[in-house]
């Protein structure tokens, strides 16, 4: 027999874009199987909940998981009858009291009840079990601790699995300050120039521009001046700024949008639907639900705040372009906002994320633990028509008929996969990207410190030296030669080109790329 929460589910036709990832059964014995996306708990016959709305209800939140998008069209379709029925017979009953705070929360709607008039208060979730707010908000209505990380528009939900704890658990500190330890304690900020230029291209690689060179330059830029410095970087007016910069002043549609949006991709015959965005109507609420989340979660693991803040805003999708470089943009800034990074470093995720295929795949994966159930759900909800010019003079043929019933789903998306994402790349951001850049920079210092004892020469001179050698296989060039005439003096080229060689001995880097 069902019980618990999917009980509920089938009773009452709920239909959701993120199953329930518990279902429980009542049978013989205790018993549980963990296949990673979905969980299995039989209970002996002692553990059978009176089968009724309060009593599965009740169940679920003792021995299931917090399921927003769930409880919104619960309560939606169900109405108020049965959870003020069940106030009334249990008006002191914690899991009653819940239920009532989560209607009117989601909802907000009041019930027709009066307020609990004294008790102890409880939380709204367990904070060992989930991200929550640092300073929760008493609701002396129901007794209740608000910790909810978020708004009724906006509020993701974040589980403390065992991997997502381990996972939050990398020591920014210690690992930068190994990288100091090994490679002298400026390097970090003296990588930060081509650290952020590399941060930028790889963004545009993601985004299949990489032979973009100016917009590259011009999204550096934007890293290295806004990153952990834009007093209000979700308010729409900042997003537009950010934007500006990012695409120049002559882009189209810049803002906030106003029309309908899709990512997916175009083919000679057809487009091909990956995720559609929430109605624009709706972008002012998410975003202010998005702030919320950050307001609410200062002084909590800077990792899952980057993961939360960066994924909330691409799902969201608020502008017509650029969506996806502030999304990797709000990575760094939200670690540089919570001093998690020292002031002027970058961190190249987005590196990381092209570096490899494995890398790649999970960035696509994490994307798709969201999209890929929504768009089966509403696999037939949209279409192509007649052409409008909306208000923000995007021409569109796009149309999507379930916006109001996608809006349970877009409010309160499940984000543990995208912080464990997160989290795994930034690891490796710091303990590979950034040492090998380190022991670039090193390697290079030494061998323009070296060719100087040589021959003194401005820095951009030796640079040019130093990369033609190591391009032609520790040979000195006749075009350098002729850029140099110095070094036809076959003694100072051989000692110059000792000076670089032994400064690279021992070290296998491609400098062709730097």
């Amino acid at each position: 027999m069902q019980v618990g929460f999917n009980a509920l589910a089938e009773r009452y036709g709920i239909s959701l874009v993120q199953p329930l990832r518990v279902n429980s059964l009542i049978g013989t014995s205790r018993q549980s199987r963990d296949s990673g996306d979905q969980i299995e708990n039989r209970y002996p016959p002692t553990y059978r909940p009176n089968d009724d709305f309060a009593g599965q209800f009740a169940f679920g939140l003792k021995y299931e998981e917090v399921h927003l998008e769930f409880f919104a069209r619960l309560f939606a379709a169900i109405g108020p009858q049965p959870i003020e029925s069940w106030c009334r017979d249990e008006p002191f009953g914690q899991y009653a009291r819940r239920c009532a705070f989560f209607y009117e929360w989601l909802t907000q709607k009041r019930l027709d009840l009066p307020d609990i008039a004294n008790g102890g208060y409880i939380d709204a979730v367990a904070s060992d079990q989930y991200l929550t707010s640092t300073e929760p908000v008493r609701i002396r209505r129901w007794r209740i601790n608000n910790n909810l990380p978020g708004t009724e528009s906006f509020c993701p939900i974040v589980r403390r699995t065992a991997a997502v704890q381990e996972a939050l658990q990398f020591d920014f500190a210690a690992e930068l300050n190994e990288l100091d330890r090994t490679y002298g304690a400026d390097i970090l900020l003296r990588t930060a120039s081509w650290l952020t230029f590399k941060e930028s291209r790889a963004s545009f690689l993601i985004e299949k521009e990489a032979d973009q060179a100016d917009r590259i330059q011009r999204f550096a830029h934007v890293i290295a001046q806004h990153c952990g410095r834009i007093q209000d970087p979700l308010s729409g007016q900042s997003l537009q700024a950010l934007q500006t910069e990012i695409l120049g002043h002559d882009a189209f549609g810049l803002g906030l949008r106003r029309s309908p949006v899709f990512v997916g991709q175009a083919t000679m015959r057809d487009n091909i639907v990956h995720y559609i965005a929430p109605h624009f109507d709706d972008l002012t609420s998410m975003l202010d639900g998005l702030k919320g989340f950050e307001r609410a979660t200062q002084g909590r693991e800077s990792l899952a705040r980057a993961a939360v803040i960066a994924f909330g805003f691409v799902y969201i999708h608020p502008m017509r372009d650029g969506n996806g470089r502030i999304h990797r943009f709000l990575i760094n800034d939200t670690l540089a906002r919570d001093r998690a990074i020292p002031e002027g470093v970058i961190l190249p995720v987005s590196a990381t994320i092209t570096s490899s295929a494995e890398f790649r795949a999970g960035y696509d994966r994490a994307l798709e633990v969201f999209s890929r159930p929504f768009m089966r759900r509403y696999a037939t909800a949209y279409h192509f028509g007649e052409t409008i010019d909306h208000e923000d003079g995007t021409p569109s043929n796009f149309f999507f008929d379930d916006y109001e019933d996608a809006r349970f789903a877009w409010r309160y998306p499940d984000l543990t996969e995208h912080v464990l994402y997160t989290a795994r790349v930034v690891a490796h951001t710091v303990r590979t990207e950034m040492a090998e850049e380190a022991r670039v920079l090193m390697v290079f210092q030494r061998a323009l410190e070296r060719i100087k004892d040589v021959v003194e020469m401005p820095d951009q001179d030796a640079n040019r030296i130093i990369r033609s050698v190591k391009e032609n296989g520790w040979k000195i060039s006749g075009k350098l030669k002729k850029q140099y005439p110095p070094l036809d003096d076959e003694r100072r080229a051989a000692r110059i080109l000792e000076a670089v060689r032994s400064a690279f001995e021992g070290d296998d880097i491609d400098e062709t790329d730097e």
